[in-house]
């Protein structure tokens, strides 16, 4: 999927569009949570999804860091009464990083696709950093 190359607003207008905050993404009682790596991939992703923009009705949009090097963008919805999905997990190595769309193989991206994708990914980072964990950027 190359339309990982959506546009990406900053930081400000993504905070003000997602009111995201701790609270609401765990449902916190004010008792102490005990997250599970599940938990905290899930609200990550959630925090991702808002990187490209507002997330249509009946659409379900997810982008995050699964393990060190790789990187999920996951997108679904409902045309013409079918379910639509697309899924593409990126792979980041020292030569280059690879794109795999569900079922096929990995391609290595370059370009404004490359650029693109690095900037998603240190946007994501800074966010996730600054309202999931509480740490400046």
């Amino acid at each position: 999927m190359s339309k990982i190359t959506a546009k990406l607003g900053n930081l400000g207008k993504i905070a003000k569009f997602t009111k995201i905050t701790k609270k609401n993404i765990f449902k916190n009682s004010g008792k102490r949570l005990k997250l599970t790596e599940a938990d905290l991939i899930n609200a990550e992703s959630k925090l991702g999804a808002t990187l490209f923009g507002v997330v249509p009705a009946g659409h379900r949009r997810e982008f995050f860091r699964y393990r060190h090097n790789i990187w999920v963008y996951h997108e679904s919805w409902t045309k013409d009464g079918k379910r639509m999905e697309s899924t593409i997990t990126y792979k980041v190595q020292e030569n280059g990083v690879y794109k795999c769309p569900l079922g096929g193989e990995y391609i290595k991206i370059s370009g404004a696709e490359l650029a693109n994708f690095r900037k998603a990914t240190h946007e994501y980072l800074k966010l996730i950093k600054s309202k999931l964990y509480g740490h400046s950027a």
